[in-house]
């Protein structure tokens, strides 16, 4: 098995970071990625872009984190004893992009790696990651875009990798107490080291290369649709169910705030502005209403 090297990991993942803004930066064509570089007392630090009040996004996060130290927080070894006593890095960009208009739809994404080393022993690493979509109003063009990308960055690694990481997308971001899933998916897949270092880490590249690839020709064709205030209103609704998953499920958020990570840049996938309201329901056979019977029920979509 091939090494893990860690630096080309690191440099791979701030390479990421200015493309993808750099990209999303054109579409809007308005507000520019702030930069906000901070250090970790304990180990590390990161640099976390935030685009707000733009043309065509209303708040944009594309953060990069790199957090070391020589003890994992309880949760992470009580479900992986044999990390306990191992000091750890764990590295990664991950984004959320919130559009004004409620028929661009809200992505998220996410690659990462971690170590965890003991003199004499053999290291211990993985990458995770992926991405999903979470629209407003569904348009089944869209997500058959957005999934044939998805399988066409997976297709060299395995005509099985696809379909297991989506349905393991499927899965994850779904939210139990509401018996709904948060989008349409993607991919999503985490303590990958089936294949040496060389192969997961090519892999964890393409998902990344491809995320705009996958989004930004929906929002390029959605960003001039009209919309008034009972659309805005839906999405603000709807945006409740991100913050929901977000601070009750997500490993990531977990994580972060358990290892003592920088809270200002891990809460930066939270919405400007989000509604809730008690018990609605919409209209039978709206258009709010095929969200719920067309798009957030599982399907095969390619």
């Amino acid at each position: 098995m091939s090494t893990p090297d860690i630096d080309a990991v690191r440099e791979y993942l701030l390479r990421l970071q200015e493309s993808i803004c750099n990209e999303l930066e054109l579409i809007d064509g308005k507000a520019s990625f702030e930069i906000d570089d901070w250090k970790r007392e304990t180990g590390g630090g990161g640099r976390t872009r935030v685009l707000t009040n733009g043309a065509v996004f209303e708040q944009g996060g594309v953060n990069f984190s790199e957090v070391s130290g020589d003890d994992l927080p309880a949760s992470a070894t009580a479900s992986r004893p044999e990390l306990a006593g191992r000091s750890f890095r764990a590295m990664g960009v991950s984004l959320v992009i919130h559009p004004h208009n409620p028929y661009v739809p809200t992505s998220h994404a996410n690659v990462r790696f971690f170590i965890a080393e003991k003199d004499g022993e053999d290291p211990i690493w993985w990458f995770g990651g992926g991405y999903d979509l979470t629209p407003y109003y569904g348009n089944e063009e869209d997500v058959i875009h957005w999934h044939t990308t998805a399988k066409a960055a997976c297709d060299p690694f395995g005509e099985d990798v696809y379909p297991r990481f989506k349905k393991w997308c499927d899965e994850y971001f779904y939210l139990k107490h509401r018996d709904e899933c948060r989008g349409v998916g993607g991919l999503f897949f985490d303590d990958l080291n089936e294949w040496d270092f060389d192969r997961c880490f090519a892999f964890m590249q393409s998902v990344g290369d491809s995320y705009i690839k996958a989004y930004a020709p929906i929002v390029q064709k959605r960003k001039g649709t009209k919309f008034g205030e009972r659309e805005r209103d839906f999405q603000l609704y709807r945006r409740g169910r991100y913050v929901e998953f977000n601070l009750v499920y997500d490993r990531g958020t977990l994580f972060g705030l358990q290892s003592g990570g920088r809270t200002e840049s891990i809460l930066m996938s939270l919405p400007p502005l989000v509604k809730w309201r008690y018990h609605w329901i919409p209209e039978a056979g709206s258009a709010e209403a095929r969200l719920y019977t067309d798009f957030l029920p599982t399907r095969d979509w390619i």
